[in-house]
């Protein structure tokens, strides 16, 4: 499968037959930077901001999935479990859909906004996890340091951390990635200029990376 970081908390994942799904599409008003046109089969939504919603983005007439439910594309297994976009049960923010995917039988995991402490249920739920992709930037989802638990909670093969500041976004509220990256050893960080990671099922070890892919 390939892992396609087109920015903000966008990704466009590819299944090896060529399903492909788009996760939060974003808009340039919101984040400050212009998200690449891209196409595909179906488009996930976590929750209905300008800087995850942005289906206008997505081109080919793609199935919009927003919802708590279950769904099979060819070659693509799609579950997603609600959760919260703030600690206060949603009084805050709302809602968040929580995405797992399983392609080439390897299983990625989109949090989109979460905001919500982690507990053992969502843990329970969101399992088994290959490749997690989290927010760290804090202030409308959870910061860095929560991140953290939610990784040494979920124990994933590959991180690939998502919605944090950078020199091109005018979200000035939110943290860069650095703050969560200290956190960790050096050792298991990879920071890439590519904005494309392909995996196969012998590409996941034994010990967690994290990978800091390139906006596209």
């Amino acid at each position: 499968m390939i892992i396609k970081y087109l920015g903000h908390s966008c990704f466009k994942l590819t299944e090896s037959t060529g399903t492909s799904v788009v996760c939060d599409p974003y808009s340039e008003k919101i984040v400050g930077y212009a998200m690449p046109k891209v196409t595909a089969d179906a488009v996930t939504v976590s929750h209905h901001h300008n800087d995850h919603d942005f289906i206008e983005n997505v081109e080919g007439n793609p199935i919009v999935i927003d919802k708590e439910d279950s769904y099979d594309l060819p070659g693509v297994e799609i579950n997603s479990v609600k959760s919260f976009h703030d600690a206060s049960r949603g009084k805050k923010r709302g809602e968040n859909v929580i995405f797992k995917f399983r392609m080439d039988g390897i299983d990625v995991c989109h949090l989109g906004d979460l905001g919500e402490a982690c507990s053992p249920d969502l843990i329970e739920t969101i399992l088994p996890v290959n490749v997690l992709l989290i927010p760290v930037g804090g202030t409308y989802t959870i910061d860095a340091e929560m991140a953290k638990e939610y990784v040494d909670r979920i124990m994933p093969d590959i991180v690939i951390p998502m919605h944090y500041r950078t020199k091109d976004c005018k979200m000035d509220e939110i943290d860069k990635v650095d703050e969560f990256l200290n956190l960790f050893d050096g050792e298991i960080i990879e920071e890439t200029d590519e904005s494309v990671l392909e995996l196969s099922r012998s590409d996941l070890g034994e010990e967690t990376k994290i990978i800091v892919l390139r906006r596209a």
